[in-house]
């Protein structure tokens, strides 16, 4: 997920304060550089696409960049490329989708020593040597694909590797779990189309976001496992849908797939989740009220006042480290410690982030948690990467393509 307001926030300096934490212990800083650290989703494309930054260098605006990266142990990022329901209402989907796949690459191509693409598993320890970060590709809403079943394969072969059904609204594949209503029911037919079309290239099939019957139809529709590529767990959020349940987690979990915790407040904290919820909707409605205006002829309503207005009546709250480390604790007990990872949503949410979770720079503090918690070595590797390496390689041994 992207919020719009994260580089407005950023340049204003009117973000969370950062959170001072004491440095990580010896141990849980080698860990994190020793292990394979996959965060599964990072919003950088999106920003980039509106307002350039270098982020082979220290970019203090973002969240994501190749020194903090290297800093925090981060091997293997997930780029989102995100788009709106407004834009996909727009017809502008599928044109900024290319535009922020731009983006990466003139990144990598201005760095070739610090970033690469990535787009196998099998790839990974051959292109990480030298301290490389490896830039997989993920598109958040299927919205660029149209009704063009087709455009799957383009896409591939630029890079996607796993794509989010749907984000904040129903579109032409999915109902989302944002949307009062659900006009497809879950999978629209077309949708079942893209999930068989996903399995054969070899895309992942993400269900973070989608309502609770479109997750359930897609996890039961693949013939490989599936992630939810940022996805809280709705135990702790009671009525979110937003974050995954526990049955849905169950159900990924029995067909070999993995749930990935974000760090964003709003998925972690009850408080911040609601009013999460409640954001999405009154967008919608300032959207829907927007276009009618549009049609009209009439001067439509200053979406930036909208934002800044739901900012100021609903002020973030104070969410801590642990607050993380209990989902994934849940997560464990739930599903097994081969199922559980992490998708940071990092330069998505607005700078609204639990303690100590600020930046790519933080991942030995989340390390440091987990080892206070009991958590084996082993078993950390698993939570940091292994897991989602391992639902990566059966997903692209499971593609049939021609």
């Amino acid at each position: 997920m992207i919020l719009r307001t994260t580089l407005a926030c950023a340049l204003a300096l009117s973000c969370p304060a950062a959170f001072a934490a004491e440095p990580a212990t010896p141990r849980a800083t080698a860990l994190a550089q020793d292990a394979v650290i996959v965060d599964t989703h990072i919003d950088a494309p999106g920003i980039l696409a509106e307002t350039w930054a270098d982020l082979g260098q220290d970019a203090p605006d973002r969240e994501f960049d190749w020194p903090r990266a290297r800093q925090g142990g981060l091997d293997i990022a997930f780029m989102s490329i995100y788009t709106s329901a407004s834009e996909d209402r727009e017809g502008r989907a599928r044109q900024l989708a290319h535009a922020q796949i731009d983006s990466i690459e003139a990144l990598v191509q201005r760095h070739p020593d610090r970033f690469v693409i990535l787009t196998s598993p099998a790839d990974v320890e051959r292109l990480r040597a030298g301290g490389r970060v490896l830039l997989p590709l993920g598109m958040e809403n299927g919205a660029p694909l149209g009704d063009d079943l087709s455009q799957l394969q383009r896409f591939f072969e630029r890079g996607i590797r796993y794509i989010t059904l749907a984000h904040s609204a129903s579109n032409r594949l999915a109902d989302s779990s944002y949307g009062l209503e659900r006009p497809l029911g879950g999978l629209s037919p077309f949708g079942r189309e893209v999930v068989a079309e996903m399995n054969r290239l070899g895309i992942m099939v993400d269900v973070s976001h989608v309502s609770d019957a479109a997750a359930a139809q897609a996890i039961e529709l693949s013939k490989v496992p599936v992630i939810a590529s940022h996805s809280a767990f709705r135990h702790f959020t009671p009525g979110f849908e937003r974050n995954i349940s526990d049955a849905l987690a169950r159900a990924i979990a029995e067909r070999g797939g993995v749930v990935q915790v974000p760090f964003g407040t709003a998925f972690v904290n009850a408080q911040a989740a609601a009013d999460m919820q409640a954001r999405f909707r009154a967008r919608a409605a300032f959207d829907a009220r927007n276009a009618e205006l549009a049609a009209a002829g009439q001067p439509t309503q200053d979406a930036a006042s909208f934002e800044a207005d739901w900012d100021r009546e609903h002020p973030t709250p104070s969410t801590p480290l642990s607050a993380v480390l209990d989902q994934i604790d849940h997560g464990v007990r739930l599903l097994g410690v081969d199922h559980v990872g992490i998708g940071s949503d990092f330069d998505g949410v607005g700078g609204e982030l639990a303690d100590g979770l600020r930046s790519v720079a933080d991942f030995p503090n989340l390390v440091e948690g987990l080892l206070a918690r009991g958590y084996g070595e082993d078993d950390i590797r698993k939570i940091l990467g292994g897991n989602l390496l391992r639902v990566w390689h059966e997903v692209e041994a499971g593609a049939q393509r021609h």
